[in-house]
């Protein structure tokens, strides 16, 4: 069943508060890695948000399916929408600034309008794609500034790294679209993509980090975590998989233009900061560049005339 190009306000309303969430994301990792290391983050990130979205799925009565093929699909969608992508992501934000890490991560619909052209019959590039993918990064460069790209926190192995993560996340939109055709509710798609993750991780980061000998985290430290994994990853996933059965891996990838704008809005309303004259240039050209993307508003004009 093919995607519907143009999103309709219910799908758009979710995509602005999936942005909310993963906006977060960058700034729970921001208090976490100050004093867990990657691997462990991640892996608490996915088993706590696993331990509640299997929680979710028994009481709402959804059972993980036990079928070969969509268990090994569990997997493979762990692997790149969640394993590789999040302790990139982590190691990354070790060597660069958050703000740095946001700007290089909404570089994923470029990549994903790539791949869905390369992958997939019924998300084609179109001239509105390409144009509103470079408005829209052109305006999230604007809002963070080219000083975030040469500070003293930069770095070019974990702006590298941000960048890898993009890549995987545009693989993982395409591959999820599988789950759709094999009859899994997104809901199931979400527990048992990040209950494989889980899988995979906690072996790996008790082997490389051996957690038990680290320093007992402070509450601000395990305040982010369950933030980032009931919030930023079990939460926000749900919400994922349903946008992308309906509007697809492009449209989805909108969401990476709209996480600066809710970060810069949560650090102005919560924290008092204050909005600049860039801020509310780049948040224009994101605007424009989404409504090319979306193509309603030159249709219009095209029936006009």
């Amino acid at each position: 069943m093919a995607v519907q190009q143009q999103m309709n306000a219910r799908e758009w309303a979710m995509l602005v508060f999936l942005s909310l969430l993963w906006g977060g994301s960058f700034f729970f990792v921001g208090v976490a890695v100050k004093e867990l290391p990657p691997l462990t983050i991640v892996m608490l990130r996915v088993s706590i948000a696993a331990l509640a979205l299997l929680t979710v799925c028994k009481v709402m009565g959804y059972r993980l399916p036990k079928t070969p093929g969509v268990i090994r699909a569990f997997f493979g969608m762990g692997l790149l929408n969640n394993i590789i992508p999040f302790s990139l992501i982590v190691w990354g934000q070790t060597h660069i600034a958050s703000g740095v890490a946001s700007i290089l991560n909404a570089t994923t619909p470029l990549f994903t309008v790539i791949v869905a052209h390369l992958l997939t019959s019924d998300e084609k590039i179109s001239v509105n794609k390409f144009a509103g993918i470079v408005m829209g990064f052109v305006g999230v460069a604007t809002m963070i500034g080219p000083a975030a790209l040469t500070g003293e926190s930069s770095s070019l192995w974990g702006q590298l790294a941000i960048l890898g993560a993009a890549v995987s996340y545009s693989f993982a939109g395409i591959f999820g679209r599988r789950f759709k055709a094999m009859g899994v509710a997104p809901i199931v798609t979400a527990t048992g993509q990040i209950s494989a993750s889980s899988l995979v991780l906690i072996p790996v980061a008790l082997i490389i980090d051996k957690p038990w000998l680290l320093p007992m985290p402070s509450g601000a430290a395990w305040g982010a975590l369950f933030g980032i994994a009931l919030l930023s990853t079990a939460l926000a996933y749900l919400i994922f998989f349903r946008i992308l059965s309906s509007a697809g891996a492009t449209n989805l990838a909108l969401v990476t233009f709209l996480i600066p704008v809710s970060a810069i809005l949560m650090g102005s309303l919560v924290l008092g900061e204050q909005l600049e004259a860039k801020h509310f240039i780049g948040m224009a050209m994101i605007a424009a560049g989404l409504l090319a993307m979306d193509g309603r508003l030159f249709r219009r004009k095209q029936a006009a005339q």
